[in-house]
């Protein structure tokens, strides 16, 4: 009911009678002491009381489901779900090749990625609205998870389009690049908590001159001149015409890409088939 927000809709996906569910939910109401939904002739809506049990109540749910999907595709890969976390440059730069090769192979399997930030994806594992996810590493969010499994190292890099062509064959040192407009991801972002650390280290002070949510619009601005870019060196061809690499006088750590799943659910078959892939690929 507080998901379709009709009594109708509720009954048929329960497959009870609408009497039923209004009954059900005036009998809770009254238990709770609390009213639950704002009914009208035209909608129904949650109260605030309502959206907070809904928000307790919704990874019970979708565990639940989970579970019974499980069961369902009864441990082949002829069915089912396969559940992925990660955020849209993990998705596209990453994981695009992965996710084609396994629908050829098991087409009745349903993909379903959910974007969102590293963190959030952390959030949407803990909440069990997927069965793994994709993320940059280190991520401090990522401690709650027991398993994590390394699946790739990458190092991010700094960029630049052909207004900037003077630096192509120069170090420069972080207090060097302060001097040029710098173009990262905004502040919900590992990678923006990755380089303003890199800075802090050297207590110097990051003032970006653009911050975006997305590595696509960064390699995009810095191709047309707007500055010196910070992305993953998977986003990027060494063999684009416009963009070349700045080349840094000082050494800083690569990061990884790790797959990270709750040690308490157990995985399907079709994650466990995806994850392995992601394994075989990896030589570090």
């Amino acid at each position: 009911m507080a998901k379709s927000l009709s009594f109708s809709g509720a009954s048929k996906k329960l497959y009870i009678s609408q009497s039923a569910v209004s009954q059900s939910i005036k009998s809770l109401e009254k238990k709770l002491g609390r009213q639950l939904f704002i009914r009208s002739t035209k909608s129904v809506k949650l109260t605030p009381d309502g959206e907070m049990l809904f928000k307790h109540i919704e990874p019970a749910i979708n565990l639940i489901m989970r579970g019974e999907n499980q069961i369902l595709e009864s441990n082949t890969l002829n069915g089912g779900q396969l559940r992925i976390g990660a955020s849209d440059t993990i998705c596209r730069y990453y994981l695009v090749p992965y996710i084609k090769a396994f629908h050829e192979h098991f087409p009745n399997v349903h993909i379903k990625v959910t974007n969102g930030t590293s963190a959030h994806c952390v959030d949407f594992l803990e909440n069990g609205q997927v069965d793994f996810i994709v993320t940059n590493y280190p991520n401090p969010r990522i401690n709650t998870i027991a398993n994590t499994i390394r699946v790739r190292e990458f190092r991010d890099i700094f960029i630049a389009g052909n207004n900037y062509y003077m630096l192509k064959n120069k170090e420069l040192s972080f207090r060097d690049m302060l001097q040029y407009p710098i173009l990262m991801l905004d502040q919900n972002s590992m990678t923006s908590e990755f380089l303003h650390g890199l800075f802090r280290q050297r207590k110097l002070e990051l003032v970006p001159e653009v911050e975006l949510s997305s590595n696509d619009l960064l390699i995009d601005l810095a191709r047309i001149g707007l500055g010196i870019a910070f992305v993953p060196d998977f986003c990027v061809s060494d063999k684009d015409p416009d963009l070349f690499r700045i080349r840094t006088s000082e050494d800083y750590p690569t990061r990884s890409l790790v797959v990270g799943y709750n040690s308490r659910v157990p995985l399907s078959e079709a994650s466990k088939y995806f994850i392995d892939s992601l394994k075989n690929d990896f030589h570090g």
